[in-house]
């Protein structure tokens, strides 16, 4: 995976990223507000070796080893020293105390670490842990027992109470649920990106082939009819074909051929409902436009526009009537249209024949801009045998309902036979609509100053007539 495609499955998938990082972080902050805090006191002792008062024991000066002192570290967390030390703190019976020891190198001297809920405690704890280890130090050595010699523990460092816990840590535990949730994020991100088949935008599409994205079309959910430019000629869905148009003709500028197949890698993904808003919409701006229906297998057009579909193409190219004679206007803007006709057991074979090619060299001559809804890419080779008769190819890719894997294996095939896709028309793209919103706000601007420039122009009527009068 490269760093563009890394940072395009970021850019797409940061929504996720975010809630995740968000939810550790309040995770961690749940955990450090519920925490009991712990507070930590250290103490230094210096252990020695001295004569019992009033023993008449006779014996050497006893030197502490280091094997006493391992003793003696291996027992504080004992009974033996604990349970006098609750004692002695005024504690109840089994309050937990934690307490640790290590010895500082080959010296008598020993550092003393407590824990507890309460840093007075901690302290306390600290401070008391050697008086009570020396009292019973001498259970644990039988040469210190036969010598009459008991082990005194002299402060070095005493502890005092802290004022802050040592757990929980707010900001290392922020830290590490913000580190955490950033981990957690971008793995759901690249998980999801690889599970996920369908296409999403064009961070899917661009890695694939680099012919431009022309238009983003909106899903229109409230609208009833699928020809928008006609019916609901001020909508998101007609400006975004009207952006399609225009960029669609800055294409044909390099091609000068006037006419482009529409098609889509499966079925469902909207080519026939794009090509009929789009030729209205070239019909609209004063060009001569005709849609052709080729779909020989599933045509659709006549459908979509209600209107008589029996005889058409394959009339044509069958020899049975003249183009003229089949040809249907539509529509206020004056759009033709040439439906499918009959359905053929050949179309393959009828669209790639010479008629065919005759018939629609003919018609770019006739037309200024001619469209053809074909069948599917993947499914049948059709819209491949009509691509090289016309001045290039408009792909309609379904946004959450195309497969990556179809889109994918339709650019294969139109790659192997040396057919280049002009454009992508995104469909059925949903939340986009601030890619719409200046157009849309123009004309709904235009049409209500349009009215307020009517309602002056009738009041200005009205009191010249009450001035004459």
């Amino acid at each position: 995976m490269q760093l563009s495609e890394l940072l395009g499955v970021i850019r797409q998938r940061w929504r996720l990223i975010v809630i995740c990082v968000v939810l550790a972080v309040l995770a961690a902050i749940a955990l450090t507000l519920t925490t009991t805090p712990v507070y930590e006191a250290r103490a230094r002792i210096y252990l020695s070796a001295e004569k019992q008062s009033g023993n008449s024991t006779e014996g050497g000066v006893f030197v502490l080893t280091a094997e006493d002192l391992d003793t003696y570290v291996s027992i504080l967390d004992t009974p033996a020293v604990l349970d006098p030390l609750r004692e002695e703190l005024g504690l109840e019976p089994g309050h937990p105390i934690t307490v640790s020891a290590e010895t500082s190198g080959t010296t008598s001297i020993l550092n003393i670490t407590a824990r507890a809920a309460d840093g007075e405690e901690a302290a306390a704890v600290a401070n008391e842990v050697g008086p009570q280890l020396g009292k019973v130090a001498g259970e644990f050595s039988t040469l210190l027992k036969s010598s009459g010699q008991e082990v005194v523990s002299t402060p070095i460092q005493p502890a005092s109470a802290p004022s802050r816990p040592v757990s929980p840590d707010p900001v290392r535990n922020i830290g590490l649920g913000l580190l955490a949730g950033l981990v957690l994020g971008l793995g759901l991100a690249f998980v999801r990106h690889a599970l996920d088949t369908k296409v999403r935008g064009e961070e899917d599409i661009r890695p694939h082939s680099t012919a431009p994205m022309l238009a983003g079309l909106p899903l229109e959910r409230s609208s009833k009819s699928l020809v928008s430019v006609e019916d609901d000629p001020h909508g998101r869905h007609a400006e975004a074909i009207r952006r399609l148009r225009t960029n669609l003709m800055f294409v044909d500028v390099t091609t000068g051929r006037h006419s482009f197949v529409v098609t889509s890698a499966m079925p469902g993904e909207g080519k026939t409902t794009t090509a009929v808003n789009l030729a209205l919409a070239m019909a609209d701006s004063g060009r001569r436009t005709l849609l052709v229906d080729a779909d020989l297998r599933n045509p659709s057009v006549a459908k979509v526009l209600g209107m008589e579909g029996s005889v058409g193409l394959t009339t044509v190219l069958l020899g049975d009537a003249q183009v003229h004679d089949v040809i249907q206007t539509w529509g206020t803007a004056g759009m033709d249209v040439l439906p499918a006709g009959q359905v053929p057991p050949n179309p393959s074979e009828l669209l790639g024949s010479a008629p065919m090619e005759a018939l629609l060299t003919s018609l770019v001559d006739e037309y200024d801009f001619v469209l053809i809804d074909s069948p599917p890419v993947v499914p049948v080779i059709d819209a491949v045998v009509i691509e090289r008769l016309t001045g290039g190819l408009l792909m309609v890719v379904g946004v959450d309902r195309t497969k990556k894997k179809d889109l994918i294996a339709a650019l294969k095939q139109l790659d192997t036979v040396g057919a280049r896709v002009s454009g992508f028309a995104r469909n059925f793209v949903v939340g986009k609509g601030s890619e719409y919103r200046y157009g849309y706000h123009t004309y709904e601007q235009a049409i209500a100053q349009d009215k307020r420039r009517g309602r002056r122009r009738s009041a200005e009527r009205a009191a010249k007539q009450r001035t004459r009068a």
